[in-house]
């Protein structure tokens, strides 16, 4: 019994094991083994309901973002008083002028017409984009502007309306 109760290190005699365990705790705790602590499981289940939730919702905002259409303005709040440099343009007409042009064309009278196209996304027709711009031609208060990501191939905007179109047509002019 008495090996039990000594040290081997430092050839003490203590009563009991219990005495000699607290003097292996203080004195050299490298000896004593280490207890396991158990797993904290509500720990983990509380993150991982944490984690799962947090997913949830991020791809509950990334698909409510990401379809939302992309379409041409029909409003002119936040518009800025500036002309495009043409009725036929090749190159996307700026989201701030549009809405100016929806407001009046040329900046004065008569609200304007603008004819947005998208044939990178969409496939269009051999002639589309001409046939939009020799239509445009006929009005002064109309403008044909491509529109690059729009979710359409062709949307016709006035001041609080929005017609889309899925191919060059007599819904145009009825549509003026």
């Amino acid at each position: 019994m008495e090996e039990k109760t000594r040290c081997e290190i430092c050839d003490k005699t203590f009563g009991n094991e219990d005495g000699l365990m607290h003097h292996n705790k203080a004195k050299h705790p490298e000896k004593v083994p280490k207890e396991r602590k158990p797993l904290p499981i509500k720990k983990i289940k509380n993150w991982s309901i944490f984690v799962i939730i947090i997913l949830g919702i991020s791809l509950l905002i990334y698909f409510a973002i990401s379809n939302i259409k992309t379409l041409p303005p029909t409003d002119m709040q936040g518009h800025i008083e500036s002309n495009p440099s043409s009725h036929i343009l090749k190159e996307p007409m700026p989201i701030a002028i549009q809405k100016h042009m929806l407001e009046h064309a040329d900046g004065t009278g008569r609200p304007g017409v603008i004819i947005n196209y998208n044939c990178k996304d969409y496939s269009c027709e051999k002639n589309l984009i001409e046939n939009l711009e020799s239509f445009v031609l006929d009005y002064d208060y109309v403008y044909v502007s491509p529109f690059k990501g729009m979710d359409a191939k062709i949307a016709l905007t006035k001041l609080g309306k929005i017609e889309i179109l899925e191919e060059y047509d007599d819904k145009i002019k009825s549509n003026i």
